[in-house]
């Protein structure tokens, strides 16, 4: 067991919003899995890449608030994507970052953050109680705010389709800095549809030894191409980040285990 996030941040310098104030403080459990916010030194290539996604994120010739991860297909790895961008956004001190599990059919983010789902996002969406008595502040990485999912409700799609959405998202938008939603994948459920409408950007996660090519490129297409922030390659083969550029430097190196890496669309 590891205790995760040694490169931890204190709020100074940060104006705290009253209303993150209000929330909850999460205790996580310590983390076994150090691809889990791999931010302290143990896996620094995969560190180094989350940094980068971050800064293209940050350098986007648009602001981008809300930034949905998405993927072709089950088992790509959008959530651990999904969690550790938002890890790599909050280690910035003018960042004050909310991560949302907005995956209510295989929500998976509490459990990797060894944290309770309840109360979430499906609570507030159908008005048992605000987004401050749902969001938690993770108590090992002070600006790094979550939202689970909540109680899995039995019509997803029919509460992203309410006005509560659209108007929760407008909401956060004036406490936070970024907010990550982790999304279903694309196009497999009408709930993807409803939340992309909300995000400024989309980010795609793909895997080479997984994703099938064809729902790759459905999924590329869906996207709409003015949101599309760019495509996260997950487990990606050792050679593909190590290579050497055409000016003859070695781009980084690093752990073998697992590596990221984004680009855009267009490049």
């Amino acid at each position: 067991m590891r205790e995760p996030v040694s490169e931890k941040l204190t709020p100074a310098g940060l104006r705290p919003d009253p209303l993150q104030e209000q929330v909850r403080v999460l205790e996580m459990r310590p983390l076994s899995d150090d691809l889990i916010f791999p931010f302290q030194g143990n896996e620094p290539r995969a560190a180094e890449q989350y940094r980068i996604i971050r800064t293209k994120l940050l350098l986007h010739p648009r602001p981008l608030r809300i930034v949905g991860v998405s993927s072709p297909q089950v088992g790509d790895g959008k959530s651990l994507t999904a969690l550790n961008v938002a890890g790599a956004l909050a280690l910035k001190l003018d960042q004050s970052v909310l991560l949302v599990d907005g995956d209510f059919r295989r929500s998976s983010l509490a459990g990797m953050l060894g944290v309770g789902v309840t109360p979430g996002l499906a609570n507030v969406l159908v008005g048992e109680c605000s987004w401050t008595e749902a969001v938690g502040r993770l108590d090992r990485i002070p600006n790094l705010y979550f939202l689970p999912a909540g109680q899995r409700p039995e019509h997803p799609a029919e509460l992203y389709d309410s006005p509560a959405w659209p108007e929760l998202c407008a909401d956060l938008r004036r406490h936070f800095r970024s907010i990550i939603v982790d999304m279903p994948p694309v196009g497999m459920v009408a709930d993807y549809d409803l939340i992309q409408a909300a995000c400024d950007a989309m980010v795609l996660v793909v895997r080479p030894d997984h994703t099938n090519r064809g729902l790759c490129l459905k999924a590329l297409e869906a996207i709409p191409p003015e949101k599309l922030a760019g495509v996260v390659i997950n487990v990606a083969p050792v050679w593909f980040l190590t290579r050497r550029s055409s000016h003859g430097y070695v781009y980084y190196a690093g752990s073998d285990r697992e590596a990221h890496t984004v680009g855009s669309r267009s490049g």
